[in-house]
């Protein structure tokens, strides 16, 4: 005889809210059955070692079957099963659940792991279901029950007939509609596929009985059909071997396969931490960028597991944006498998794993940079780039947890880091000296760079669009402050130098006036240099934004940032042949000539800086005009 009950208002509204919302993706719901399955294996596992049944793990497995004609999906267990009052508390109850009722009382017993906990995951077989029926005989017991539900109208449970004690669930898969397609459950490779992807690691055997086509014997044409019993799982996932297990080649045979990455990663980290957060981390740091890495359809984040099952494919809270370069998994069992992304915004646990996993990261880092310097520097020109806006991004933020994992070329040779930088730094030397440009070719070309090459300063080489805004961002590095080689002020001249320099320029006020103010709206000001040795000018600027910076911002589509203007200073060259002809002609009060002789000088210097100049064609007609006097 069967009962007909109802469910309580609440557990209505929460279960037409959870079929509808709390999971994305249908397809979840056969992860969510698979796993109470295990769980209910796993209280049966543990009532074998409290009372000695002789019931092991090997004994007990997880069957799937498919029945095409009557839309059916069975999922059968040999786990524990249900008693009448069991199957009315756990089932006939929303977020009533027996697993986080069995997990609180056996918390501190070894090798009991019980994947669900809210109660809620169950009724994820509704979003694909329009009839479930559960039939279950609890170990021991001499009776079964079925329970059946349609859903929100409420359930029934009725004696029914099992000869072993588990749980099978029948679902009645709904008809596809309009946007549904929901034959696809009903299709064996799509269940191999799901299994595969969210229950791959059950520790339990997930069996199903699959067609597979066969030639005939003493055939080479026909073919016949044979029924072949294949266990859908791997069940030991590799991060919970122990380190001594595996070696360098299994770890990367792992990533290739399970990233789909033809090149093996340049290092891995393997960790398993107790404590405030519990969770076993595989990580990898790979050899090069994904082509959409830096483009917007990239999605960082780490596969997320709860105790081998998967929560969630790319949870991009466990990582930085500067370290989303990193690929691998976590699996904690101190989260709840039926968590949903919203809620895991909010997870306390998940905060703590991401922060210990970002110190995890950074010290792989710092040892590769130390050890490994080929590989180290193989990274960084996949992925330094990252790392610096890590530190322009958060306003500096993030400077002391990223400044040592920077490496920038330098006038040294090759690549050094900024600890490298100042340990070779001479006594006398006040700044961190660097140059920005397009390529090192370009930046050594550069006139302002002699006078620092003159004093034997080592300078560092941007050559990505971020340098500078990264380095403004850090502003120095343990009290060493940065300077632009085309800074106003190097701090390298000797008092009499500054003094020698002060005097010419006021006795040449009136040329510099003169050609400041034919350059009006291009420079600030016109003035002797110090800095250079051959060449006969170069630009150099004031303030926050360099000429460089604006290079960057000018090509961006922003129109605020499209027009910042670095307040440009024309230097000189008062040992160049160039700065005699000009006090020739300002003695001879030609203007118009001092005019077209700045407007070249501007042009050139705009060219040396790989700026474009205003008026090609002027630009040569002056010259044309110039050579042929």
């Amino acid at each position: 005889m069967s009962e007909t009950k109802e469910f309580k208002a609440e557990s209505k509204r929460l279960l037409e809210m959870m079929i509808n919302s709390i999971y994305t993706h249908k397809e979840i719901f056969l992860r969510e059955l698979i796993s109470n399955a295990s769980d209910a294996m796993d209280k049966l596992y543990f009532k074998s070692m409290s009372e000695n049944t002789g019931i092991t793990r090997s004994d007990m497995a997880i069957k799937l079957e498919v029945n095409k004609d009557d839309r059916k999906l069975i999922i059968t267990d040999n786990g524990i099963g249900m008693t009448k009052d069991e199957l009315e508390n756990n089932l006939g109850t929303i977020a009533k659940s027996g697993s986080l009722a069995f997990k609180n009382e056996n918390e501190k017993t070894e090798d009991v792991n019980i994947i669900g906990q809210f109660g809620v995951g169950f009724y994820s077989a509704f979003m694909v279901a329009k009839k479930v029926t559960v039939i279950s005989k609890a170990y021991g017991a001499d009776t079964a029950y079925m329970w059946e539900s349609e859903g929100v109208d409420g359930y029934t449970i009725s004696e029914a007939q099992k000869d072993d004690h588990g749980t099978q669930i029948i679902l009645d898969i709904k008809d596809n509609a309009e946007e549904e397609n929901y034959d696809e459950f009903l299709a064996p490779y799509k269940i191999k596929q799901l299994v595969k992807k969210y229950s791959d690691y059950i520790r339990y055997p997930i069996k199903m009985d699959v067609e597979h086509e066969k030639p005939k014997e003493g055939s080479e044409n026909e073919y016949e059909k044979e029924i072949v019993t294949e266990t859908l799982n791997s069940m030991t996932p590799i991060w919970k071997k122990s380190k001594s297990e595996l070696t360098d080649e299994e770890y990367d045979q792992f990533y290739k396969d399970k990233f789909f990455d033809y090149d093996k990663p340049l290092a891995h980290i393997h960790t398993r931490t107790e404590g405030t957060a519990t969770y076993t981390a595989l990580l990898y740091i790979p050899s090069k960028a994904p082509y959409d890495y830096y483009s917007k359809s990239f999605e960082k984040g780490l596969q997320l597991y709860s105790s081998g099952v998967l929560i969630m494919d790319k949870c991009g809270d466990l990582l930085p944006d500067y370290f989303s370069f990193v690929r691998g998994l976590v699996d904690s069992e101190d989260l709840s498998l039926n968590i949903s992304r919203e809620m895991l915004q909010h997870d306390r646990q998940l905060k703590l794993i991401a922060k210990s996993l970002e110190k995890s990261i950074r010290n792989e880092l710092k040892k590769l940079q130390k050890n490994d310097r080929e590989k180290y520097e193989k990274f960084f020109d996949a992925f330094g780039t990252q790392l610096k806006y890590g530190i322009y991004e958060s306003f500096g933020a993030n400077k002391e947890d990223l400044q040592d994992l920077l490496m920038f070329r330098s006038s040294n040779g090759g690549y050094t880091t900024l600890e490298e930088y100042v340990s070779r730094m001479k006594e006398e030397q006040k700044y961190i000296y660097f140059a920005s440009g397009s390529s090192i070719a370009r930046i050594e070309a550069l006139p302002q760079t002699e006078m620092v090459r003159d004093k034997g300063y080592e300078i560092l080489y941007f050559t990505d669009h971020v340098d500078e805004f990264t380095v403004q961002m850090m502003h120095d590095y343990n009290g060493k402050e940065y300077k632009s080689v085309s800074a106003d002020d190097l701090g390298l001249e000797t008092e009499a130098e500054k003094e020698e320099i002060k005097k010419a320029e006021e006795d040449n006020k009136g040329l510099f006036d003169l050609m400041t103010e034919k350059l009006s709206g291009k420079v600030k000001a016109v003035k002797l240099s110090q800095r250079l040795k051959t060449h006969p000018v170069c630009i150099t600027s004031e303030g926050m934004l360099s000429v460089e910076m604006e290079k960057v911002l000018s090509a961006m589509p922003d129109e605020q940032a499209h027009n910042a203007k670095a307040e440009k200073i024309l230097e000189i060259n008062s040992a160049h042949p160039i700065f005699e002809k000009l006090k020739k002609l300002y003695a001879e009060d030609n203007k118009d000539k001092i005019a077209e002789y700045a407007d070249i000088l501007y042009s050139q210097a705009l060219l040396i800086e790989g700026m474009p100049i205003e008026n090609p064609v002027d630009f040569t007609n002056k010259l044309c005009t110039i050579m042929s006097e």
